[in-house]
């Protein structure tokens, strides 16, 4: 009888010691335990982010946050953070979320365009991924790598072509800037060196003067005959005269820090700057800005005419009018200075 009273005790500790284990698991485990009214929430670990930041980041978010923690530590989560962007949708356990932070990084989508500037994409970019500004800044420039692949620092701008990309947030600078060659090369195919050759011009002068066709116009209608013009000009021995390259010469300029530039003038053909194609025949030694894929693909399909000349249209703006003479190149562009002394445009 003795015997079977403390067998009953132990299966009755043991069922009692089930259900509080039952329970424990329950509560810690199975029971939502987000704090947000919106379908989900993002999270963004950084590389070397430790299990108390995440639990910062994270409390906000969950109704209890102590049973975050006691099942992190279950998980030995608390010693294997996992850096990157993670999505915790309304309604998960911690269990959910423990799995979704510690397998489940998101990529991010990535865009930039019309960057002037390897210091403007790193600003850019360092808004979007994790790496920052400085970073990114060191990777674009290093003179080793740089040259190792064929570029210099005037004309590493290229490597960039702008588009939507998908990184892992947590992607590091130098991550970064290896798979923008990987593009990079991928966009130089067979097909576009082939037509670059028959332009007579390597894919670094290619990007040059699509950089010059960019600043020129954003129309991508009439960028291939902007491009034909300037190709006409180096097939014919002219310089280039392209006023953005002049813009891009001042802005290197103390003078011309925080200015903008709204009209070319005389004093700016005087610059004496390699960019600046009034005074020097040929190609600029790098990009002026980042040049859209259509001003790429214009270059390298350019229209074949015989303008040599072009001014914007001051009753279209935004286009230009194309001449074949100077004479006729002259009444277009007094038709658009008339129209900037009437805008008060004098600078």
């Amino acid at each position: 009888m003795y015997f079977k009273k403390i067998a009953i005790a132990i299966v009755l500790i043991g069922l009692i010691g089930a259900g509080i284990f039952s329970y424990f698991i329950y509560s810690v485990m199975l029971v939502p335990n987000t704090n947000f009214n919106s379908k989900e929430a993002y999270i963004f670990i950084g590389s070397n982010a430790t299990f108390a930041e995440v639990r910062s980041d994270l409390e906000p978010l969950l109704k209890d946050i102590e049973s975050f923690e006691t099942l992190a530590k279950q998980k030995k989560y608390v010693t294997n953070v996992k850096p990157g962007r993670f999505r915790i949708t309304k309604g998960m356990t911690n269990n959910d979320i423990i799995n979704s932070i510690r397998s489940q990084n998101l990529p991010v989508k990535i865009t930039f365009n019309n960057q002037h500037s390897l210091a403007e994409l790193a600003a850019r970019i360092s808004n979007q991924i994790e790496a920052d500004s400085t970073d990114l800044i060191a990777a674009f420039t290093d003179k080793e790598f740089l040259k190792s692949h064929g570029f210099t620092e005037a004309n590493a701008l290229e490597m960039y072509l702008p588009d939507s990309y998908e990184f892992f947030w947590n992607t590091s600078a130098t991550t970064f800037r290896n798979r923008m060659l990987k593009a990079y090369n991928r966009f130089w195919n067979s097909s576009r060196l082939e037509k670059a050759q028959l332009l007579g011009l390597t894919p670094h002068e290619v990007m040059a003067l699509a950089s010059i066709v960019h600043e020129e116009s954003k129309q991508a209608a009439e960028q291939p005959r902007i491009a034909g013009v300037y190709i006409n000009r180096l097939n014919n021995a002219w310089p280039l005269q392209a006023d953005p390259t002049l813009k891009y010469a001042a802005y290197q300029l103390p003078a011309y820090k925080n200015k903008v530039i709204k009209r070319v003038l005389n004093t700016h053909k005087k610059i004496k700057s390699p960019y600046n194609t009034y005074l020097y025949k040929g190609l600029p030694p790098g990009l002026i800005a980042m040049p859209d894929l259509t001003a790429i693909e214009a270059v390298l399909n350019y229209e074949r005419h015989s303008y040599f000349y072009f001014a914007a249209d001051a009753e279209n703006l935004g286009f230009h009018r194309f001449a074949k003479t100077l004479s006729g190149h002259h009444q277009n562009a007094k038709r658009y200075q008339a129209y900037l002394n009437r805008q008060g445009i004098r600078n």
